[in-house]
C-alpha cells in the first residue's frame, strides 16, 4: 500500500512539474486551433477541439480572477 501511495505521489509531482511550463504553450496552440476551426456550431467538432474550447474557457475564468499577469506584474 505504501508503495502505491509513494508511486502515485511521485507520478503527480512529475506530471505537475512538466505541466506547469507547458500550460501556456498548450493554451496558445489551442487558441490557434480554435481560430483556424472557426466559430462553434459549424462543422462537427473533434474531441480535441472541444477540449481546447473548454481549456480556453477555464483560462479565461482563471485569468479574470487574477490580480497579476503571467509575468507577475500587477494587472490594471
Amino acid at each position: 500500500m505504501r508503495l502505491l501511495v509513494a508511486s502515485t505521489a511521485a507520478a503527480l509531482l512529475i506530471s505537475a512539474a512538466h505541466a506547469i511550463p507547458g500550460e501556456r504553450d498548450r493554451l496558445n496552440a489551442c487558441k490557434a486551433m480554435v481560430e483556424h476551426a472557426g466559430p462553434a456550431g459549424g462543422a462537427p467538432e473533434t474531441a480535441e477541439l472541444q477540449k481546447c474550447r473548454q481549456m480556453i474557457k477555464e483560462w479565461t475564468l482563471r485569468d479574470s480572477r487574477m490580480s497579476v499577469d503571467e509575468n507577475g506584474k500587477p494587472m490594471k
